[in-house]
Parts: C-alpha cells; structure tokens; sequence
C-alpha cells in the first residue's frame, strides 16, 4: 500500500514537502521547500531532512516558489539523484530562483564566517553550492500541462494548470495496484480566479485523496477592482505627502502583476509623475521570462494591453528603471520622494527591501505596501503585526512610514474559492489540509463540515496516511 508522510507545509504555511511512497511508484518527494523566517544562514544551516536524499527516486514541483523548490539543492548535496519533474515555465524559472537563493545564502555565510573568525568562534560549511544548484537543474525535466507523465513502474503523473504563478501546477498521480486505480491530487498554490495574467485554477473532478493548500482558509481578499483603487488612493496621498513607496513583492507573480497594475494606471493618466524602480535582478529576469510566456497568461488581461506591449510588460509601464547593479539600487537612496521601489525579498527575509527600509522606514512621509501573505517570524509579518520598531544591520529603526496591506493582489485563493474547487470533486474525496497555520485551516475545516459535510483531516509534521 501506498503511504504519504508529511515533512513540510504542516500546519505551517511554509517548507512544502510530502514524501509519497509504495510498491510501483518508489519514493516520491512532493515538493522540496525551504521554509522562510529569520536569519538566512541560521535557518538554511538548520534545515534537515526526516529522510536519506540518496533514497528519493524523484521530485514532483507543484511551481517554482522557493517554499516549494528551495531547498533541492542540498537535496542533491545529499546524495540525490533522480529527475525533478515539473512544468517547462517552473523549469525555466527553477534556474533564476535556485542561482539567486544560493547566492545570497553564500554570501551571508561568507559574513557570518568573517564575524565567527574574529570572535573566535567555528566557522560554518555551507549545506550546498553552486555545484549543487547545477545538478538540481541538470536533473530538472519540463513538460506540458496535461501531459501524461511515467513515475515509476505502474503509477502517472499530469500537471494542471493552477493558476497561481507562471507554470504554477495542480498535481494529478494515477497510483495502479492489480486492477485498481487510486488517484492522489495535489493542489500546489490555487491561484485566485480574478487575477491578473494568470489563468483560472482547473477544476478536476475526481480524486481520491487530496491535498489542498489552506493559506487562506480562514478569510476572503479584497476583489481586484476595489484592491486598485486601494493602491491608486495611497500612491496618491504619499504623492501629495512628498514621500516614496516600498513595495516588498515575490520576484515570481506578485512584481508582474505589480507592473500591470501601474501600467494601467500609468496609460489612464493616473500614476502622476511616480519614477518606478525594479530593484531586484532576479525579478527584472523572471519578467523577461513572463514575457516569453505571456500567449499563455490570461487572455482578457492581455487583450488590455496595446499591440506593442503584448510582447513586453517592461515597455507597457515607461517609466520603469531597472536597477540591477548594486551602485544602480544605491543611487534611488538620493530621491527623497516620489519613487515607488518594488524589492525583494516578498517577506522581507533578505534583499534589497531591508537596505530601502533603512533609507526611508522612520520617515512618515514614506509608505510600505505589502502585496501578500507574510508568514509567521518574517520580517514582514513584524511590521504587519504592528511593530514600533524593527532591528536592521545591528541597529534599531523606529516605524514612522505608513503601512498598507493590499489583500486582493495576493496570488492564493480565498476560503470561497478554495471551497468551491474542492466542491468540484465528486464523490467527496479524502481531504487532508496543509500549507497554512492551525487557525486558517480550523476555520476552512469548520466551513467544509458546514457547507459540505466533509470531514478533512489536517497533519501535523510526520505523520502518515495509507492511500
């Protein structure tokens, strides 16, 4: 019999990672994700696997997030050495994020090393390089959305689209054992069905087993119109403040829907005089991959944008600056106002955003717009949270700059939508939710028990199911 354990995205929202294992299938990681909060290097160097690397025959990645893909390449460092199976758009994007992350991860490690040698203190090894992020991606295959796909001896795999990032996936594994079929269904992040770019999520109808996301079992966003008045009306006050905006955004979905969003604006007369930056290499390359993409992005969305901008979501915003230089990304710290700065890292675990919040946080004038969910001991979360204060580079930062939340940018589905596609399934499948904290998927229990009269099933860290 097949078995699931759950090691990651349990009753936690971050670190996705479910190992799928039985007769004909071997053993199948889920995912792979890192999980986010905290010091970069501290939270790397203490991430471990429940489990022998050298022992997984393959990787599933539902999409490209580094919650969900992160930590595959100390996965390799570990011994493995199987295929990592996702979509050909999370394959190309898979080779951004993994080389970003790893080089962040190993410059903060060569400082912490350099503080460590002057304390005396042991210097610490990196749990993976360069070299490793290189075989992850030699191991990485792309295919098609509904493409039939081998995983083992007597089990399939179909990508569905998701509808939550570019090449985002819905996991579909048909597991067969003599005569009888089992199908296990994964929703990876359902996107949600107003978003810009993004298609829909696909309805599937049957499973079963399913594991579903639940970042937001627990509340509704905003819808899209009302969310761009929302960000209209504070780019206006700040503009009239004289101040600057700092929008910490996800390099994957959340940036480009930023720059649609603004290039709206900007070809309805309405972003005043606002210089825009894209502080972030790794966002400024993962929108010229969207560009690649953008035929399969969302039809009504695109059809908004003119004949010479279908190509390009650079050339539908003008007043867009590139900043990919380090000296280019200092040099916004000589405009005192009227700079909307969109730098990662989304969470504000890392990046260009904390140097920007050192340059303008204590300034009341200044605004920080957070376009999705902060998890739990990220910076982002503190300052959402309500923070007076926050600690940057070994100094105190009192919190003086206006804070705004814009809830219906955020990539993931509200409770309606993820209860309306799990209605989908008929007859009801098992349902078991991860990828969201205990109070969100209390409520989304509750509400499914309600609504439907399912009963689910939330895992905690370790444990296990039989298919």
């Amino acid at each position: 019999m097949a078995t699931i354990t759950f090691f990651g995205a349990a009753q936690e929202v971050t670190g996705s990672c479910h190992l799928l294992e039985g007769p004909g299938v071997g053993r199948v990681l889920l995912d792979c994700g890192m999980h986010q909060g905290g010091d970069a290097v501290d939270r790397i160097q203490d991430e471990e696997f429940a489990f022998d690397p050298a022992t997984i025959d393959a990787v599933v990645l539902s999409h490209a997030h580094l919650d969900h893909s992160g930590l595959l390449p100390r996965l390799c460092h570990e011994g493995f050495a199987g295929p990592v199976i996702c979509t050909r758009a999370t394959a190309e994007l898979l080779e951004i994020m993994l080389n970003d992350s790893a080089g962040l991860y190993l410059r903060d490690l060569e400082r912490t090393n350099i503080r460590n040698a002057r304390r005396g203190r042991p210097l610490l090894d990196p749990t993976y390089t360069l070299e490793d992020v290189e075989a992850a991606l030699k191991q990485t295959q792309g295919h098609r959305y509904g493409e039939s796909i081998a995983l083992g001896e007597s089990a399939s795999l179909c990508f569905h689209d998701a509808g939550h990032i570019l090449g985002s996936a819905i996991v579909e594994i048909t597991l067969r054992e003599q005569d009888r079929e089992k199908v296990l269904v994964f929703s990876g992040d359902l996107g949600k069905s107003d978003s810009v770019l993004m298609n829909e999520p696909a309805r599937l109808e049957r499973a079963d087993v399913l594991l579903v996301e639940s970042t937001y079992g627990d509340r509704e966003h905003r819808g899209e119109e009302d969310t761009v008045e929302q960000l209209r009306e504070v780019l206006r006050e700040t503009w009239r403040a004289g101040g600057s905006v700092m929008i910490p955004a996800f390099a994957v979905g959340r940036t480009q829907d930023l720059l649609f969003h603004l290039g709206c604006l900007h070809s309805r007369g309405e972003l005043d005089q606002w210089e825009v930056f894209l502080d972030s290499p790794m966002a400024i390359a993962v929108t010229r991959v969207y560009d690649r993409w953008l035929k399969l992005l969302d039809a009504d969305d695109i059809r908004q944008l003119s004949d010479a901008h279908k190509t390009s979501l650079e050339k539908f915003l003008p007043r867009l600056n590139l900043t990919a230089s380090t000296e280019e990304s200092m040099a916004i710290n000589r405009i005192k106002g009227g700079a909307i700065i969109i730098a990662g890292s989304g969470m504000c675990t890392g990046g260009r955003i904390r140097h920007h919040f050192k340059q303008r946080i204590w300034d009341q004038r200044n605004t920080i717009i957070f376009t999705g969910y902060q998890a739990r001991g990220t910076l982002g979360r503190i300052i959402v949270d309500g923070a007076r204060s926050i600690k940057l580079f070994n100094e105190e930062y009192v919190i003086k700059a206006r804070v705004e939340t814009l809830g219906g940018l955020s990539a993931h589905a509200g409770q309606r939508e993820l209860l309306s596609w799990i209605a989908g399934f008929q007859p009801p499948p098992r349902t078991l939710l991860v990828h969201g904290e205990p109070n969100a998927q209390d409520a989304m229990a509750e509400k499914l028990w309600k609504d439907q009269k399912m009963k689910v099933e939330i895992p905690a860290r370790g444990d296990s199911i039989v298919l």
